[in-house]
C-alpha cells in the first residue's frame, strides 16, 4: 500500500488511491473511487464510487463527496462543507439517475459550512467563502460569500484578495507571489 490509512478507515475493493494519500478517522473511500496522490481525507470523510479526485486534494473533517462530484488538482474542501447531486431530492421519489454533474477546477477553496449545489462548475482557483451557499457557476478566481452567494471580489493564486473592481479593465498583483492578473470585463487571468 503506497498510501496511508487509519485502522478505523474503510476502503472498499476497486478504489483507485494514488501514492503519499493519508486516510484518516472514520472514512470510508467506496470502490469505485478514484483519488489522485498526496490527498488528505480527514475524519469522517465519506466518499463515493462515481467520484474523480486529482492531485493534492483536501478535504477536511466532515465532508462527504457524493457521486458525480468531480475535485481537479489543488481543491481545498473546508470542514463540514457540504455537496449534493440530486437537485429535488424526496425521499419517496428514486432520482439516482437524475444526478447532475459537479466540477470544482483546480486550486479552487469551499470554506467551512459552504453548500455547492449539484450541477454547477467553480471556476479555478475561486474562493467560495464560509457558509456560503452555492447555486451557480462561479468564475475562475472569483470570491464569492453569502445566502445564495454573490462576488465580492477576486483571489490570487496565492489566496490574496486582490485589489480590483468587479467588473472593468485593470491589473493587480498578488502582494505575497508577485503574480500579476489582468481583468477584462467581468473576466480575470493571470498574465505573469
Amino acid at each position: 500500500m503506497s498510501y496511508f490509512k487509519h485502522e478505523s478507515a474503510i476502503v472498499d475493493d476497486g478504489a483507485n488511491i494514488g501514492e503519499g494519500c493519508r486516510i484518516w478517522h472514520f472514512v470510508h473511500v467506496c470502490g469505485g473511487a478514484e483519488i489522485g496522490k498526496k490527498c488528505s481525507m480527514g475524519q469522517n470523510v465519506f466518499i463515493g464510487n462515481k467520484v474523480k479526485i486529482g492531485n493534492n486534494v483536501k478535504i477536511q473533517n466532515n465532508v462527504s463527496v457524493y457521486d458525480n462530484v468531480c475535485l481537479e488538482d489543488d481543491v481545498f474542501c473546508g470542514p463540514s462543507m457540504v455537496f449534493t447531486n440530486v437537485y429535488n431530492p424526496r425521499s419517496a421519489v428514486e432520482r439516482k439517475d437524475e444526478y447532475r454533474d459537479t466540477l470544482v477546477k483546480q486550486g479552487a477553496t469551499l470554506g467551512a459550512n459552504c453548500t455547492v449545489v449539484c450541477g454547477v462548475t467553480i471556476g479555478k482557483f475561486a474562493f467560495v467563502g464560509a457558509g456560503a451557499v452555492v447555486n451557480k457557476d462561479i468564475p475562475d478566481y472569483a470570491l464569492v460569500v453569502g445566502v445564495p452567494c454573490k462576488q465580492i471580489g477576486w483571489m490570487s493564486e496565492y489566496g490574496e484578495q486582490l485589489d480590483l473592481p468587479l467588473n472593468g479593465n485593470a491589473e493587480a498583483t498578488c502582494p505575497h507571489s508577485g503574480i500579476r492578473y489582468q481583468l477584462n470585463g467581468n473576466s480575470l487571468k493571470r498574465i505573469s
